[in-house]
């Protein structure tokens, strides 16, 4: 029987995306941490346990040796909902064979991938169960297996689920996982588990294969969030949950004391964090429990970080496909709990939150609080061209109103046995390709650009922009965050830094900005000419003119009036 004592273990990070729960870098997901914890719990020393992410073995050939001389190769990922991703890629399925054919040691494979793979990780897929040549593949949950597997002497081990007890020891046993992450430890924002499982039983979802909602106490995930932030994290995201409102109750009603607990209980052992966003919310808890909606609401606008986004699953706003795929929650009702959200959550840092929501001139110029985001996934059951008719109405009627929603989410069904969409498949996603993408483009338009320009309009400040990649000889980053904004900056900065950005322009989903403050003695051409109100002319002359002292000098030599740009020209004034 082999000694856990004596074995070294490496875990590969293949990353995940689930209705409640990601895992794509910037993020890291729970998979990767607890199963380290587990491995610690059965009695594998830290130092013999190694982490890599899949971006991490392609972009470094020697990291495969870690893979190869294992005693134990360990792959968590999979992917049961589409996404487009800039911080990393999700490993193929080639890609994850590969492991198993390069270990020489035992292997074991879980996380959602469980649930199936496809040809690629995109929507409109149908997706089978596979063991891609592991020896072992968890049916039930990665870490219980991990844990299980050492404990018999890497014999076997029964598919079982883990409890809210084991969760309690691994999440902090495995916080020292996140320093082997490439982003550690400036762009990284770790996943947080709050509850698993979903009481609704929508068509398409795979959460409710979790069961019913399993909540961990307030307690128990500060504990985690100490462990992690005295590992050096700042960032972190309660995205491991069907409904962050029925956190601490009964699966659905809200309670605010438990709220209180977990948002107050993170500040307080986290002073210095940077990051506190949250996922899901569902509508039909804001509709059912108004009150009790809005006093949690409240406590979690307090305790976030500004632009945090609740994602609502509306799905759909044709009456015909909620009824066939069990949705629940109505366009009428998804519109209300858009309007409690904005009501209760939409002001911004330095603003009173009663006047909620804000924006136009006077708003300050910072994102707001929390937004609702709405999530719009087609291929469903039912589902005729009509549909997207009643997802634009709903969509047109919420801008209409004055009322403000961080994103709009549309992507395609991928179909997972075990859902009641499996029997459909992808069909009908298939067939309604060219509609969707008509749709989506039109959304895009008539959407999406003018309700960004309501969220962040020109001259909000987005702190701690993490600069990615070039291109076009523009510079592109993101704040961590729930659903971050793509920001394009002029020129080609150096990379990996972080810096404010005030906003410029709009594009359908992402924005234009300058670096705040912006020295108007050393702006570029590109750069001034970003700024509303100038133009190539303008900026010219601002260069020609230069040095400039105060702002009113520049609004008298130049002739335009920045507006909120004069504090971010002259930030020496």
């Amino acid at each position: 029987m082999t000694d856990p004592a004596d074995l070294q273990v490496t875990i590969v990070d293949g990353y995940v995306d689930e209705p409640a729960h990601f895992g794509v870098p910037p993020y890291i997901s729970t998979y990767p941490r607890y199963t380290a914890g587990a491995l610690v719990d059965a009695g594998v020393p830290e130092a013999q346990i190694t982490y890599h992410t899949i971006d991490a073995l392609r972009d470094e050939m020697m990291n495969w040796q870690d893979v190869e001389e294992a005693d134990l190769l360990i792959y968590v990922g999979g992917m049961t909902v589409p996404g487009k991703y800039v911080g990393g890629t999700p490993a193929e399925p080639d890609e994850v064979k590969r492991l198993a054919w390069t270990a020489t040691g035992t292997t074991l494979m879980g996380g959602p991938i469980r649930f199936g793979v496809g040809e690629q990780n995109e929507g409109g897929s149908d997706m089978e169960r596979k063991d891609l040549d592991y020896d072992f593949v968890a049916k039930g949950d990665i870490e219980a297996a991990a844990h299980d597997l050492v404990e018999s002497g890497l014999e076997g081990f029964g598919d079982r689920m883990r409890s809210n007890e084991e969760i309690d020891r691994w999440a902090a046993n495995g916080a020292f996982v996140i320093e082997n992450h490439p982003n550690y430890p400036e762009y990284l924002i770790c996943e947080m588990e709050t509850s698993r499982g979903c009481a609704y039983r929508c068509s398409f979802c795979t959460e409710p294969l979790y069961g019913n909602p399993a909540f961990r106490s307030a307690e128990s995930v500060v504990s985690e969030v100490e462990a992690l932030y005295n590992r050096g994290a700042r960032h972190f995201r309660l995205g491991r949950q069907a409904d962050i409102l029925a956190f601490g109750g009964d699966g659905e009603k809200p309670n605010p004391d438990a709220l209180r607990d977990l948002y107050g209980g993170i500040r307080e052992v986290a002073p210095d964090l940077g990051t506190l966003h949250l996922d899901n919310m569902n509508p039909i808890t804001v509709v059912k429990w108004p009150e009790l909606s809005r006093e949690g609401i409240r406590i979690i606008a307090k305790h976030n970080t500004p632009g945090d986004t609740a994602a609502f699953g509306l799905e759909s706003a044709d009456p015909v496909v909620q009824e066939e795929n069990n949705l629940n929650v109505t366009a009428e009702q998804c519109f209300e709990a858009v309007k409690v959200v904005n009501e209760e959550a939409g002001w911004r840092p330095g603003e009173d939150p009663s006047v909620a929501p804000t924006h136009g001139e006077d708003a300050a110029a910072r994102l707001p609080k929390l937004l609702p985001g709405i999530n719009l996934l087609h291929g469903l059951k039912g589902e005729t061209k009509a549909t997207y008719q009643h997802n634009l109405d709903f969509l047109r009627r919420v801008y209409d109103e004055g009322l403000m929603v961080r994103r709009v989410n549309i992507r395609q069904v991928m179909a997972f046995a075990g859902t009641e969409m499996s029997e459909t498949g992808a069909a009908i996603a298939k067939d309604h390709k060219k509609l969707f993408k008509k749709y989506k483009t039109q959304v895009r338009e008539e959407i999406d650009n003018p309700m960004l320009k309501r969220v962040a309009p020109p001259g909000t400040i987005l702190p701690n922009v993490h600069l990615e990649y070039h291109k076009d000889g523009k510079t592109f980053g993101r704040q961590l965050g729930t659903y971050p904004l793509l920001v394009a900056v002029p020129g080609e900065r150096e990379l990996g830094q972080s810096v404010d950005i005030a906003v410029t322009d709009h594009g359908y989903r992402s924005i234009s900005g300058v670096c705040h403050p912006l020295d108007v003695n050393e702006a570029s051409m590109d750069e001034l000419m970003a700024i509303p109100g100038l133009g190539r002319q303008r900026a010219g002359d601002i260069i020609v003119n230069r040095p400039y002292t105060a702002p009113d000098d520049l609004k008298s030599q130049v002739g335009a009036d920045v507006g909120p740009f004069i504090d971010t020209l002259l930030p020496n004034q």
